[in-house]
């Protein structure tokens, strides 16, 4: 099953659903990320928290939705809401949920406040993917009404 972590720019919020994802996931389960508007270059904070992390950023880049290397199964949004972000619909027949998340690369403030917004966005992530993949993924690819349920569930979840 192939999952596509879609926002706008994908630099930040993307990278790192897919990345984490990836970095936890089991055989048969792939992220990819996206953007309709992708800006061409990964967030040096994003990269720099991921590697940090122990999470590998190798071979991934900024690229558009009209580039995926793979049809996704499940389309999950991470667009945020207090800055007005126009989340991309993507348009295809495929499970969608919305995992909206503030993008942390619109941090202002000293240094520490906008590594910590980088770590908020990531440890929401990291818990919605973690809570996820605990899910009888096996059993739920096969109930597609339920998949979503759970999806929709877990986009509203905190850490």
């Amino acid at each position: 099953m192939n999952v596509l972590f879609l926002c706008t720019g994908n630099s930040c919020r993307s990278l790192m659903g897919e990345a984490v994802f990836n970095h936890l996931a089991p055989a048969g389960w792939h992220a990819i990320s996206a953007g309709s508007k992708p800006i061409g270059r990964l967030n040096s904070g994003a990269v720099a928290l991921l590697q940090e992390k122990g999470i590998s950023i190798e071979g991934y880049y900024s690229k558009s939705w009209n580039d995926l290397p793979t049809a996704p199964d499940i389309v999950i949004s991470v667009c945020g809401n207090a800055a007005n972000e126009t989340c991309p619909a993507y348009l295809g027949s495929v499970m969608r949920s919305h995992w909206g998340v503030e993008d942390p690369a619109h941090a202002q403030g000293t240094e520490a406040e906008i590594k910590a917004a980088f770590e908020t966005a990531y440890g929401i992530l990291r818990h919605r993917i973690e809570t996820f993949l605990a899910l009888p993924l096996d059993e739920l690819k096969n109930d597609p009404t339920r998949l979503q349920a759970e999806l929709d569930r877990i986009g509203g979840l905190l850490p």
